[in-house]
């Protein structure tokens, strides 16, 4: 087995631990008490987006959980490992956040599958975890129609993002923490060739910030 980090990383940490890590050095020291992010953020996989970059997040502020199409999956209780309910459940009923964040991105490639169809798909895993798409997908074609791929993606990545606001709501200790406390839901989506966040409103639309 390798016995040395990839160069990118080595580079990467060599850089972290001249500049950033010296300049932050008491805040890390701060960290070491605990955590007290303000915000869950439900963030893609993909390599483009870092919602800690997007929104100039020191360490500590933000708890990010990260999975493709940036999905909620419906609450189960099956007792199998749910990665992503489980880090839902950890930030709001342990760490106490004030919000929660769906945020997905343009140019999805999880989107771009199910618009292509699932039962094209020759992962094992991701179609499966890709199933709870299927329903905004099905809403989709239903308003848009014969519209091309490119329109059904643009239109799935915002649906999709209203979805998982839905599924949120199925898990009793977040609507608990809403009545309790006002947890607050938000549904946003950022352009890669733009730099541009929307940010969806109480009427379910997406508008630019």
């Amino acid at each position: 087995m390798p016995d040395q980090p990839p160069k990118p990383l080595l580079d990467g940490y060599r850089e972290f631990r001249r500049d950033a890590y010296k300049t932050q050095r008491a805040h890390y020291a701060e960290l070491t008490k605990g955590q007290n992010p303000h915000t869950l953020i439900i963030a893609c996989s993909d390599s483009r987006v870092d919602p800690a970059v997007v929104f100039s997040a020191r360490p500590g502020d933000l708890f990010v959980v990260r999975n493709v199409a940036n999905l909620v999956p419906p609450m189960d209780d099956d007792g199998g490992r749910h990665g992503v309910s489980a880090a839902i459940e950890f930030a709001v009923s342990a760490l106490g956040v004030d919000h929660i964040v769906v945020m997905g991105h343009g140019q999805c490639g999880g989107v771009a599958a199910c618009v292509a169809g699932l039962d094209s798909l020759s992962f094992k895993y991701v179609g499966p975890w890709l199933e709870p798409l299927e329903p905004a997908r099905a809403e989709v074609h239903a308003h848009h129609g014969d519209a091309d791929s490119e329109t059904l993606c643009d239109a799935l990545e915002l649906n999709s993002i209203r979805h998982s606001i839905r599924r949120l709501h199925q898990f009793p200790f977040v609507e608990q923490a809403i009545q309790d406390r006002g947890l607050q839901l938000h549904g946003a989506r950022f352009s890669i060739h733009d730099g541009v966040l929307e940010w969806m409103g109480e009427d379910g639309e997406f508008h630019p910030v």
